[in-house]
């Protein structure tokens, strides 16, 4: 079942823990903050990826829910001039007794302070067990530099995170982003929204090393409950908040395989994304130059698509650019016809043979879709738009498994939802954010939880595994002000 602690009882409920540290069982949580300096506290929601996906980082239109979990970040200006991070882990598989904690000296904090990103990365990647830790001392890092903070003191930082981790449900950006917005409030910081989300989005792909695209920070740092944020991905344009209809509800239930952004899988589609790109701007005869500044990078001059292939219409690729596309190239063949891609995350390997058609595709269709199903909810809703809505969802599913971002366990659970059907009142269901595990998407009626908690009971009777299912919604970050506290 999903958690219990919603907005805004979830925040009384985290400064309640927070009082109790004195008294906790791991002796490095009851000394970690000091006796009587102000301790800033900041929340940030996971979000639920309805429509759009993997589309964000090829500029597609997404429709994104912030979902009632979230992630606190309490930080406390230390008086000595190290960083320690440490976690409550409140995952239903973990005891709250159990947490992470990492020190980052004082002279490896001014090493990383001069360092570039990729000390930063380095320095976090060469330990297995504290890799954790980059998504907290990143976004205080990519804060600090991008600021040009001058601050040279240590810090105390503490998360406390009702996310459930490997859900593909943005555990990592409501971390970055409570984290960077308490940070930002203990050292007197003004950082807007859309500058935030996009520093913790740099944090995770160059410091933790994840390609993620900016969807999840915007979703928890601009999220409005019970409303879908309008997110159009260049590089990251509001277009509105839609409400959800009094008719209609959405959920999720968890596969149980953990899901990983940076994973293999999902950085492959990524790169075979801007591979199939670059092949349809040497087709249509675009300028393309090298980047100064990057291997394997290139700069393409694109007047009419503006560098995203969201804006290729689905008549326009199968006309001009589906014979150009190949199903699948290798990366040495491609780099020797096309020296790189626009993409400054991935990087194409030439020992490896990606799918790109699929890959290229994708986000072409899926903007497509997501905008239909945008005008959907904006419409009366009835039997027939809710009908359609879910045929959306099941392409949309499909495409993912074309791209090779499918799963088993998630393929069971929208079978599950499709055999439930409108008799129980679900309409549509699609694997979310980056594919390959995680969560499921539920489009349904309102009231139809107990259909759902069917459908979590029969996975269960079929797999063993045991199913969390959210349900619900809360504020962004900046919906949430900033709490100081002082124990």
């Amino acid at each position: 079942m999903s958690s219990d602690l919603t907005s805004p009882t979830d925040l009384a409920a985290h400064i309640a823990r927070l009082r109790q540290l004195p008294q906790h069982i791991d002796p490095s949580l009851r000394t970690l903050f000091d006796r009587g300096l102000p301790i800033h506290i900041a929340r940030a929601p996971g979000r639920l990826d309805i429509m759009g996906g993997i589309g964000d980082y090829s500029g597609s239109l997404v429709l994104e829910l912030p979902i009632a979990e979230a992630a606190f970040a309490a930080v406390q200006i230390a008086r000595t001039p190290d960083i320690i991070i440490a976690t409550l882990r409140n995952d239903a598989n973990t005891s709250e007794s159990q947490s992470r904690v990492k020190t980052i000296t004082s002279a490896e904090c001014s090493a990383l302070r001069v360092g570039d990103y990729e000390a930063g990365h380095s320095h976090f990647a060469k330990d297995r067990l504290s890799a954790w830790a980059g998504y907290v001392a990143g976004p205080a890092l990519v804060l600090l530099r991008e600021s040009e903070s001058n601050f040279n003191g240590g810090l105390r930082i503490l998360i406390d995170s009702r996310v459930p981790e490997g859900k593909g449900v943005s555990s990592s950006a409501a971390v970055e982003v409570a984290t960077m917005r308490a940070v930002a409030a203990a050292l007197g910081i003004d950082v807007p929204g859309d500058d935030l989300a996009r520093w913790c989005q740099l944090a995770e792909n160059q410091i933790v090393g994840a390609p993620c695209g900016i969807m999840d920070q915007m979703t928890s740092a601009f999220g409005r409950e019970n409303e879908l944020l309008a997110l159009r991905c260049q590089p990251a344009t509001i277009e509105g908040f839609v409400p959800i209809p009094k008719e209609i509800a959405f959920w999720a239930i968890d596969s149980g395989v953990r899901h990983s952004v940076g994973a293999s899988d999902y950085s492959s589609v990524r790169c075979g994304a801007f591979m199939g790109y670059r092949i349809i701007a040497e087709a249509a005869g675009l300028h393309v130059t090298p980047a100064s500044d990057a291997p394997q990078v290139v700069k393409v001059d694109d007047p009419t698509w503006n560098g995203y292939l969201a804006n290729i219409t689905p008549i326009e690729f199968q006309t001009r650019f589906a014979d150009t596309v190949p199903t699948q190239i290798s990366g040495r063949d491609f780099l020797s016809r096309f020296t790189g891609t626009t993409d400054g995350v991935t990087r194409v390997d030439p020992a490896h043979t990606y799918a790109v058609r699929a890959p290229t595709l994708h986000p072409i269709e899926e903007n497509h879709r997501t905008g239909r199903f945008r005008t959907l909810l904006q419409n009366p809703i009835s039997e027939q738009s809710l009908q359609e809505m879910g045929q959306l969802m099941a392409a949309a599913h499909n495409s993912y498994s074309a791209c090779g971002l499918g799963c088993a366990a998630t393929d069971l659970l929208v079978n599950l939802v499709r055999e439930s059907g409108p008799a129980t009142g679900l309409y549509g269901a699609k694997i979310t954010g980056g594919g390959s595990g995680g969560a499921v998407a539920i489009l349904g009626r309102s009231g139809s939880d107990g259909a759902v908690a069917k459908i979590a009971r029969r996975y269960f009777e079929i797999t063993g595994r045991e199913s969390y299912v959210f349900c619900g919604s809360s504020p962004g970050a900046y919906s949430t002000p900033v709490q100081e506290l002082v124990i």
